[in-house]
């Protein structure tokens, strides 16, 4: 990916989780981006393919986040690692969560991403479930539904609601919990 293309994803990621996609013109991402609309299009045919490119990309963090998980062979030892993954990437990269709660939230590009949302969640949830299979199979579903809710309702608070939110002692609470 050239830098230029990842200049104007980073600063389209920052605009739409601030200002929302609605908000942000293209017009906007190239004078911050500083670069042309010429070079924007090149890129992207319209705003709506750069925000599926972002979103790919979230995406693809998020599944490759999971696969260096699945190389752990002790299931709750990929839950831990799992957990420090997720927030260490809370931690680091507000933004990309930020953008992630944006885009669920606002319906116009729920439904412009529609497809793609389906797709990460499943992936998701085929991955977690992998994990609780091997620690429960009677119960795996329902404790990963639960798992991917805590973490879902941990992150929400701690990008919406909450200014001094207990993020290293949620993770290791989550850690002694999945960990034993």
């Amino acid at each position: 990916m050239s830098n230029k293309r990842k200049e104007v994803m980073r600063v389209a990621t920052h605009l739409f989780s601030e200002f929302g996609f609605e908000n942000t013109s293209m017009a906007k991402i190239c004078v911050e981006a500083e670069v042309s609309k010429g070079l924007v299009y090149h890129h992207f045919i319209s705003k709506t393919a750069l925000l599926r490119a972002i979103f790919n990309e979230t995406t693809q963090r998020m599944i490759e986040m999971n696969e260096t998980s699945g190389v752990i062979a002790n299931p709750k030892e990929q839950l831990v690692n799992l957990i420090k993954q997720l927030f260490n990437q809370l931690r680091n990269d507000k933004l990309f969560f930020q953008l992630n709660l944006n885009i669920m939230i606002q319906p116009s590009t729920k439904n412009i991403l529609k497809d793609l949302i389906q797709e990460r969640a499943t992936h998701l949830l085929r991955s977690v479930n992998a994990i609780f299979k091997a620690i429960d199979n009677e119960n795996y579903e329902l404790l990963s539904y639960v798992f991917i809710a805590e973490v879902d309702g941990i992150a929400l608070d701690y990008l919406t609601v909450f200014e001094n939110y207990p993020l290293d002692k949620l993770e290791n609470h989550l850690i002694e919990k999945y960990g034993k």
